[in-house]
C-alpha cells in the first residue's frame, strides 16, 4: 500500500483518485471544491483540508490540474507541495500543460529535492472512471519505474516517452492528430450521406478499410453506428470542444518554439475556435459534425 496525495478532483481527477483507492492505496484527496472532495471521500479517500494536510505523510503526490500556472503554483508556490512534502517524494503530474511549463516543473522539483514525472493522459472521462487511461510519461527511467506502479491503478497503457517534458510532447502531438482526424471523419460521414450512403453502411465499410481511425471506430461522430459514442447523446461531452481547443493551442505554442510546421493543426484549431465562439465550447469535440452538416448557425 502506497500513501498517495491526490490534488485536483475535477471531471478526470475524481475518477482517477477513486481508482487509486480501489487499488488498495491510502489516498488523501484535496481540491478547492469541497463537493469534489466529499465525492471521493465517500469512495474511501481521506478528505484533506489543505495541500499541506494532503502531502504531509505522502510517498507520492498525483495531480490533475487545469494549466501550467496551476501546476507550478500547487507544487512550488508559497504554500506549495515542496514546502510540506518529504524529501524524495515522487510527484506525478497528470495535467496537460505546455512542454515548457513541464520542463520548468522538472527543474524546480530537482532543486527542491523531489522527483517528478509529467504523465498526461488520453482516454477522457469514461476511461478515467473505468481505470483504462493511457499515460505518456516524461522523466528519468528510475522515476518512471517508481511511477508505473501507481499509474497501473488508473490506466491500461503506460508508456515512457523519454526525458523531462516528453510526456507532454506525446500528448500534445497525439491530440493534435485526434483533432485533425475527427474533423476529417465528420466530413467523410457527411459526404457519404450526401451521396446516398447511410451512416451504418459507411461505418461497416470504412471501419475495415484504409480510412479506419480511432475517431471512427472508438468515437464515431455520426449517430447510430457506435452506441457508446457522444453522437448518440446529442454530443454530451466526454471530451469537450474547449478541452480540444486547449490542446490545439498548446500544439501551436510548441510548434512555434520548435519551428515545426502544423498547417492542418492550425486549420483544425480555427474550426474548433469558431465552434467555441458560437457558444458550443461545452459540446463534445465530435460535435464538430453538427457544424460540418450545417446544423449550427453563424
Amino acid at each position: 500500500m502506497i500513501r498517495i496525495a491526490f490534488i485536483g478532483l475535477g471531471n478526470m481527477g475524481g475518477g482517477m483518485c477513486a481508482n487509486l483507492v480501489k487499488s488498495g492505496h491510502n489516498v488523501a484527496a484535496f481540491d478547492l471544491n469541497p463537493e469534489a472532495v466529499a465525492a471521493v471521500a465517500a469512495k474511501g479517500a481521506r478528505a484533506a483540508s489543505s495541500i499541506a494536510d494532503a502531502v504531509k505523510d505522502a510517498d507520492v503526490v498525483v495531480s490533475m490540474l487545469p494549466a501550467g500556472k496551476h501546476v507550478l503554483s500547487v507544487y512550488f508556490g508559497p504554500d506549495g507541495v515542496k514546502h510540506h512534502a518529504k524529501r524524495g517524494t515522487l510527484l506525478i503530474d497528470c495535467s496537460t500543460i505546455a512542454v515548457t511549463d513541464a520542463r520548468e516543473a522538472h527543474i524546480q522539483a530537482d532543486l527542491s529535492g523531489l522527483i517528478l514525472v509529467d504523465a498526461p493522459v488520453s482516454g477522457g472521462v469514461a476511461a478515467a472512471e473505468a481505470g483504462t487511461l493511457t499515460f505518456m510519461v516524461g522523466g528519468t527511467a528510475s522515476a518512471f519505474e517508481k511511477a508505473e506502479q501507481v499509474l497501473k491503478g488508473m490506466g491500461k497503457n503506460i508508456f515512457h516517452a523519454g526525458g523531462a517534458g516528453n510526456g507532454q510532447a506525446a500528448k500534445i502531438a497525439n491530440n493534435m492528430l485526434l483533432g485533425i482526424s475527427m474533423i476529417g471523419t465528420c466530413e467523410a460521414f457527411n459526404l457519404a450521406e450526401k451521396l446516398g450512403l447511410d451512416a451504418e453502411t459507411f461505418f461497416r465499410i470504412s471501419s475495415v478499410s484504409s480510412g479506419q481511425c480511432w475517431s471512427m471506430t472508438s468515437y464515431c461522430p455520426a449517430p447510430g453506428p457506435l452506441p457508446t459514442s457522444p453522437a448518440n447523446r446529442d454530443y454530451k461531452p466526454g471530451f469537450a470542444v474547449s478541452m480540444m481547443l486547449k490542446d490545439l493551442h498548446l500544439a501551436a505554442e510548441a510548434a512555434r518554439t520548435s519551428g515545426a510546421g502544423i498547417r492542418l493543426g492550425e486549420h483544425a484549431a480555427s474550426i474548433y475556435q469558431a465552434l467555441s465562439d458560437k457558444g458550443f465550447g461545452g459540446l463534445d469535440f465530435s460535435g464538430v459534425m453538427k457544424d460540418v452538416k450545417g446544423e449550427i448557425a453563424g
